[in-house]
Formats: C-alpha cells, structure tokens, sequence
C-alpha cells in the first residue's frame, strides 16, 4: 500500500470493520423486544417494521439536525411508540438502556485484538463511528486513544469535520493519519476528501458476490492484510522509532 506521508495514527471505523454488524443489531433488537413483551406488551405489539418505519421518517422529518445521532433517533421512536401505545412514555430511557447494553456484544474479528495491540505500540489509535459502539464495553478500550462517534459531536461522515476532529484528538495532521474502513464512500473517499491517507477493508464474509467496487486502490480483507503492506518486512515489528517512520 503506498505511503504519501509517514503515518503518525491510524483511525479505524468499528461496525464491519472490526466486527460483523449485522449480529450485533439483531441481537439487540430481539433482547429490546423480549423487554417490551414484559414491560410494555402493548407497545412490543404496535412496533411491528412498517411502524417503526413511519416513527423513524417523521422524526428525521422533525429533527433533520439529528439525523447523524443513532441513539437519539432510536430513544425517541420507543418514546413515540410507548406514547402512541398509551404506555409510560418515560419507560423509553430504559428501554433504551437494554437495548444499548445488548448492542455492545460484539463477535470481533480475529485479527482485530493481535493487530490492535501491535499497531497501539507504534500508532495512536483513535476510533471514528457512525453508530453507537462503546469501545470499553466491547472490550477494545485499551488500544484507543480516542473515540470521536457521531452522535457525540454533532456530525459524522462523511463530513469532514468528523475526520479533522480525529486528527485533532491524536496530535497529528491529517496526512500522517490512515483510516481504515468499510464503506468506500463515507470512509474511504471521505477520508481522502478531508486529507487524510485511507484504505477500504473488505470483509470477505460481507463481500457481495461480484468485483469489488473500485475506489482507487485494491481492498484490503483483513487487517492483517494491512499490517502486512504496511509493514513488509520483519524488522519492522519492532517498536516505531519517534517520528512514525517506517
């Protein structure tokens, strides 16, 4: 993988990057329901998809300022939905709760934790998300040193801002910073667009059959697939000298 500039950080995105999505969600969707069903029946029967679809496009209509904030969209709809139902409406915050709680239980990839310990001695890592992901309570906290997620800051990608706000947080500039990520646009070009160095990583168990989509480089697998670019040769597994030089 070419180098412009000598990386100073590395700035991963979490959801399909360091773990599938996909499972994560569904497990929490279904611990969500099963706590509706004890505590709100008639709220776990009005929210079937159609109606959690029309909850979610009146508030994106309502709150267009909101629309980056996962956890406020999702806090709200159950809050409409228990209203709508003619339940306790503030039950909203704790439903919430249990479904953030289920959401954090991640099946993380398996080259995430031996890469991430290898590359915390040489890079600073910072994470930056979209979603709602806690980083400590998914068990990677410790190889972070920072985590800049939409919903916390006001805006997320493929704004730029996001990405400057990383950059800012690590203490470097945004051509010494690599970002890694799974979608080609709000990672890969919009890194690229705010000025920093990136790569796309495309899990080969959420690959779509077909060529990959180009975006200017070939996709990586894994990150070992990166390590490996990044660091070719043996020598370089040892601790990174003060500059972030290879």
């Amino acid at each position: 993988m070419p180098v412009s500039t000598p990386i100073r950080a590395i700035a991963l995105d979490l959801d399909d990057t360091l773990w599938p999505m996909r499972p994560a969600l569904l497990g929490a969707e279904r611990a969500l329901a099963d706590w509706l069903a004890r505590h709100a029946p008639r709220t776990a029967a009005h929210l079937t998809p159609q109606a959690r679809g029309e909850i979610r496009a009146r508030l994106l209509a309502e709150h267009p300022q909101r629309a980056h904030d996962v956890s406020f969209l999702r806090r709200e709809a159950l809050r409409v939905a228990l209203d709508a139902s003619g339940e306790d409406a503030s039950l909203a915050d704790e439903a919430f709760e249990v479904f953030l709680a289920a959401r954090q239980r991640v099946a993380l990839y398996d080259d995430v934790v031996p890469v991430l310990a290898r590359w915390a001695l040489r890079y600073r890592l910072v994470a930056i998300s979209n979603g709602n992901a806690d980083l400590a309570r998914v068990g990677l906290g410790a190889y972070f040193v920072a985590h800049v997620a939409a919903h916390e800051i006001g805006f997320g990608k493929p704004d730029a801002r996001i990405f400057l706000e990383a950059c800012r947080r690590v203490a470097a500039q945004p051509a010494a910073v690599l970002h890694l990520g799974d979608d080609p646009e709000l990672d890969v070009r919009a890194a690229r667009s705010a000025g920093l160095q990136a790569a796309w990583i495309r899990r080969p168990d959420l690959a779509p059959a077909g060529p990959a989509e180009p975006v200017g480089e070939p996709a990586f697998d894994s990150l070992l697939a990166v390590d490996a670019a990044l660091h070719p040769r043996a020598s370089d597994r040892s601790p990174p000298v003060p500059d972030g030089s290879e």
